[in-house]
């Protein structure tokens, strides 16, 4: 049923009953070969690089390795993307941020609990997709994953430029708080969460053309994933001031229930569209 008389967006009859099927790569032998070698050989350049721990580089290849070959390789280069952004970002200004207790990790590496916080639910949605596709419509896929990544993108560049502001402001009550407050937010962190989630639809709209990913109409994608990243972004420091500053949520559950948030808001459109299921 098409409710926004767009094309593309005709969906699919969702199925009377699902019944499990013998799982199958989505990429032929050679092919999830070569996918599974070179998510290791990532995750063995973002150790090296100190973007990741080496336990959280072992977590993000064993997950990559699931996306890819479960999915294909436009997912996998839009999650290399995600990790280089961040990776990127952080090292920007570093000393100044370590200087004043901002940093990522030690060195600005990133551990286990956050690598797990942004992967794990994208990796549900590719097992979702490649798995039990009569669950899930196969143009919903990209756009499910794409939203999640940009949230993660949002959020990573609004803390990481952010803090450089120099000021920062309550999400809530907008009465000033220290840099690096959860819950606080400033306009130049606002105008990189923009540019995560722009990033994110325009380069995940582009790898998923190049190779030939049914999408829903290439509009409203990119309209969707640039929203969901958006405002999720917002969700998470909402959840960081009200739950997160007195311990009653990790910085890993907060980051996971904003990545949930972006998901949530990208099949709410879905499900409008009529192609969700």
């Amino acid at each position: 049923m098409n409710f926004l008389g767009l094309p593309g967006f005709e969906g699919v009859k969702p199925a009377a009953r699902w019944r499990p099927r013998r799982v199958e790569a989505v990429l032929p032998a050679e092919a999830a070969v070569i996918g599974v070698v070179a998510t290791a050989l990532l995750a063995l350049a973002a150790v090296a690089g100190r973007a990741l721990t080496p336990y959280a580089g072992l977590v993000a290849a064993a997950f990559g390795t699931v996306i890819v070959v479960l999915v294909g390789f436009p997912y996998l280069a839009l999650l290399v993307l995600f990790v280089a952004t961040s990776a990127l970002a952080t090292r920007y200004r570093f000393d100044e941020k370590r200087r004043q207790h901002l940093q990522e990790g030690r060195l600005g590496e990133r551990g286990v609990s956050n690598v797990v916080a942004h992967i794990v639910l994208p990796t549900v949605i590719a097992a979702v997709g490649g798995i039990a596709p009569s669950l899930l419509a196969t143009r919903a896929t990209p756009l499910l994953f794409a939203s999640a990544l940009a949230f993660g993108a949002s959020d990573t560049l609004a803390s990481e430029f952010g803090v450089l502001a120099g000021h920062a402001r309550s999400i809530l009550t907008g009465k000033p708080v220290a840099p690096g407050t959860n819950g606080g937010v400033s306009g130049l962190g606002h105008v990189f969460a923009f540019v995560g989630s722009l990033t994110t639809a325009v380069v995940g709209l582009l790898l998923f053309w190049a190779f030939r990913t049914p999408l829903p109409n290439p509009v409203l994608f990119v309209v969707t994933v640039i929203v969901a990243g958006f405002v999720a972004c917002q969700v998470d420091s909402v959840l960081g001031e009200l739950y997160e500053n007195d311990g009653r949520l990790t910085k890993g559950s907060t980051n996971l229930l904003g990545m949930l948030s972006a998901v949530a808001i990208a099949a709410a459109v879905l499900a409008v569209a009529g192609t969700l299921v």
